[in-house]
């Protein structure tokens, strides 16, 4: 088929423990753990990422980190350098900018790149990427896992199936056949509870999810079944935007098990918003006037509420105070949710001056000296080095 889209998916292997691996030998081979300080067991933070290495032990990112410590207490625990993580993401950034100007970056180690216009320029598609990832490994002597397919959806699902240093390209036309052997939970959204209840259906690989009607999956899921549907046919046609480009920021949050307990919703709605704020913050956005909040329940059923603030915000204390009012107007009190969101959109150029919360010329200084020195220490030592009181507790698996 002429005229498809190339989109490559760049997924970093184990980027922050690679990264302290290659700059000291010794550590090579070794389990390495970047996180918090295990203290002997005891310790209460999260791991942020490990080698191959310790993965064989059963340590992963987002795991409690006494957890990790017990699974292998000889490990290397590493505090992490978030300043060098940020300036080894740039200078990546900078070799996917060699083959394309469309590049979205999702995180500090991954990235979509649109290189369907770069093809002639590099000998075609296969040459292209091939020639992409051996850059990444002589420039940098990392390695990176690379899926190629005509949307961001396929591309994210084959870049994780042959890590470390793989090459996984979809060809038009075969995304379906590709994705039907695969377990249902590969597909993004799929958590725990999802998969649970597929599992009870009888649907265990996305070619059974895709073999159901969409009517029924919408019988059954609400919207949520409309959008399983389209992405276990591997239909994606979002583009990929470039931050200056992107119209909205955002973050979701799956909950492990679906829940009422509002303490534990609010202290995630807490850390949603910090994320966002610091996103915003870091892209040099200037703050945005539209607050979005974003809730799913048990059933599948998606309610969102939106305002229009007077000012726009890029500090996570205000960002927070919208989100909730937004929440508090969703409803649904005494119903089990299952997924929440908050996205800030309607951006203003320059940095935002918050009026409405703080009337005073130097309470407003001082908050915004606030947010910029917590940037500067998440820059430091990573986004979990500092953390609101009302996001405090304990961690549930990210969803998103």
């Amino acid at each position: 088929m002429s005229g498809e889209r190339v989109i490559v998916h760049v997924d970093m292997d184990a980027f922050f423990a690679a990264i302290e691996q290659r700059d000291d030998p010794s550590l090579a081979g070794k389990p390495v753990v970047v996180g918090a300080d295990p203290m002997g067991g005891k310790g209460r933070g999260v791991v942020s990422t490990c080698s191959y290495e310790a993965r064989r032990f059963g340590i992963h990112s987002a795991q409690p980190i006494s957890q990790a410590y017990r699974c292998c207490p000889n490990a290397v625990f590493l505090p992490g350098d978030g300043a060098k993580y940020s300036r080894e993401s740039r200078r990546i950034r900078g070799i996917f900018e060699q083959f394309t100007p469309l590049v979205e970056p999702v995180s500090v180690d991954e990235a979509y790149l649109d290189v369907t216009g770069s093809l002639r320029l590099f000998g075609g598609k296969r040459a292209l990427v091939q020639q992409l990832r051996e850059r990444i490994r002589s420039e940098t002597g990392l390695t990176a896992s690379l899926g190629v397919a005509t949307g961001k959806l396929v591309a994210k699902i084959a870049s994780d199936l042959e890590k470390p240093h793989g090459l996984v390209i979809v060809e038009p036309g075969r995304e379906a056949e590709f994705l039907a052997p695969l377990e249902v939970r590969r597909l993004p959204g799929v958590g725990p509870k999802m998969h649970a209840a597929l599992a009870r259906l009888g649907i265990r690989t996305i070619g059974d999810l895709a073999a159901v009607p969409r009517r029924e999956l919408i019988r059954g899921f609400g919207e949520w079944g409309a959008e399983l549907h389209r992405k276990a046919h591997g239909v994606d046609a979002a583009p990929v935007q470039a931050p200056e480009a992107a119209k909205s920021v955002g973050h979701e949050h799956t909950f492990a098990e679906d829940t009422t307990d509002r303490e534990r919703i609010l202290r995630m709605l807490s850390d949603l918003c910090e994320r966002v704020a610091w996103r915003v913050r870091e892209a040099g956005r200037g703050g945005g006037r539209v607050v979005t909040t974003k809730v799913r329940f048990e059933d599948f059923t998606t309610r969102t509420r939106r305002q229009t603030l007077p000012e726009p915000v890029d500090e996570a204390t205000a960002l927070y105070e919208a989100a909730l009012r937004n929440l508090d107007a969703v409803g649904g009190a005494g119903r089990k949710v299952r997924l929440i969101g908050v996205q800030v959109s309607g951006f203003a150029p320059g940095r935002a001056e918050q009026t409405r919360l703080f009337d005073d010329a130097a309470a407003r200084d001082v908050r915004l000296r606030l947010a910029r020195a917590e940037d500067a220490v998440k820059g430091r030592f990573g986004q979990n080095a500092l953390r609101r009181g009302t996001s405090l507790g304990r961690p549930d698996r990210e969803g998103t």
